[in-house]
């Protein structure tokens, strides 16, 4: 019994810190097309647990942890880093800022919303509302691109301008909760709170546990561009075989079945036309043997995610395409079950350590 005790410790000890590390990582600011501007921060919180940490000219962050072996198979975990968000397109007088979403958000949830705006000054705002006693029998939500912050009275036209000008990023305010069950709410979580666990999983390995050098590639623009980052990481690392992994829609009551898949009962494992069906089929191999909860999702021609550009990179890739449920996506309060999370931490663990899949995919010397 004390045995027994102590290992729901050990996994309760491991969701704490999986959450932890999720916040901090989603609270950083990565709007599509401006995640270079979080390559400080994201390289404070790893470049000391990882062999090698770097950021391309386009915002693409790769962190390598090494094997130690020579030759060894290249390993290829994709998370993006990117989040949605807003940008400026006109300053007004009074203290207010047009803006335009970047990525897909759904105007029903952003009037009233809390905002930060990355000028050279922080602003907090609010996304104004017209109050329903001045709308008369028009129900009709506006565009996005009729939207107006509110930072408060006080500034010109002008003043503003110096402050946040147009092209400024706007992103929702990071706030988390803690609900019952183990969940998380909060904003941001498609895609970072995925990187942050590959992170936490191979890192918590030795290097001589690990099949071959693990390469985790946090990209950029995989909510604006049809390829995205990934597919200039792939192409750069040029992996024997990859995994990436996404948020995917959790269920809920006004949500298809079909089309989601369970909270609290672990990953999901797609299978699809783009990408590796025998990897795939390895990756549910490793699920049963180590008794790890997944849901196999059938998405025929595209995943919807990044595997889409990393199957046909280089030479092509072998690819899986991994989920983590969640709920109110593109929101400011997504939501994660922690369970979910834990099952995610321990199926990379199993993905990185595996040398049966590093023998099975590794290409042979000479070949493209």
């Amino acid at each position: 019994m004390a045995s027994e005790e102590k290992f729901d410790k050990d996994i309760e000890n491991i969701k704490f810190q999986l959450q932890n590390e999720i916040i901090k990582l989603c609270s950083i600011a990565t709007v599509s097309g401006f995640e270079s501007r979080a390559t400080e921060k994201v390289s404070s919180m790893y470049r000391d647990r990882l062999d090698s940490f770097y950021c391309d000219a386009v915002g693409n962050h790769i962190l390598l942890r090494s094997c130690g072996r020579k030759d060894a198979v290249k390993i290829m975990i994709d998370a993006h880093l990117d989040e949605i968000g807003f940008v400026v397109t006109e300053v007004l007088d009074g203290g207010f800022l047009r803006i335009a979403n970047i990525g897909g958000i759904d105007r029903a949830i952003i009037q009233g919303a809390e905002v930060t705006v990355l000028g050279d000054e922080t602003l907090h705002g609010v996304i104004a509302s017209t109050p329903p006693h001045l709308k008369g029998d028009d129900d009709k939500l506006p565009t996005i691109d009729k939207a107006l912050v509110d930072v408060g009275l006080g500034y010109s036209k002008e003043e503003l301008e110096k402050i946040a000008c147009v092209g400024t990023p706007v992103i929702f305010d990071k706030t988390y909760t803690s609900l019952k069950n183990g969940r998380l709410a909060g904003p941001s979580f498609d895609n970072k709170a995925c990187g942050a666990i590959a992170i936490c999983a191979v890192t918590s390995l030795e290097p001589s546990e690990l099949a071959g050098d693990v390469y985790i590639t946090l990209s950029c623009r995989e909510e604006t561009a049809s390829r995205g980052g990934a597919y200039l990481c792939a192409n750069r690392i040029s992996p024997d075989y990859a995994m990436v992994i996404d948020v995917n829609l959790a269920n809920a009551p006004d949500v298809s079945e079909r089309e989601s898949v369970p909270m609290g009962e672990g990953i999901s494992i797609s299978y699809s036309s783009s990408t590796s069906r025998a990897l795939t089929r390895e990756c549910a191999r490793l699920c049963k043997e180590g008794e790890i909860p997944f849901t196999p999702k059938a998405e025929p021609s595209s995943t919807g995610t990044n595997a889409v550009a990393v199957n046909i990179a280089g030479g092509g890739v072998p690819v899986v395409d991994v989920g983590l449920p969640l709920r109110n996506m593109h929101t400011y309060n997504e939501i994660i079950a922690l369970d979910d999370c834990y099952s995610l931490y321990r199926f990379i663990r199993a993905f990185v350590t595996s040398r049966e899949l590093a023998e099975g995919f590794a290409r042979e010397e000479g070949e493209i």
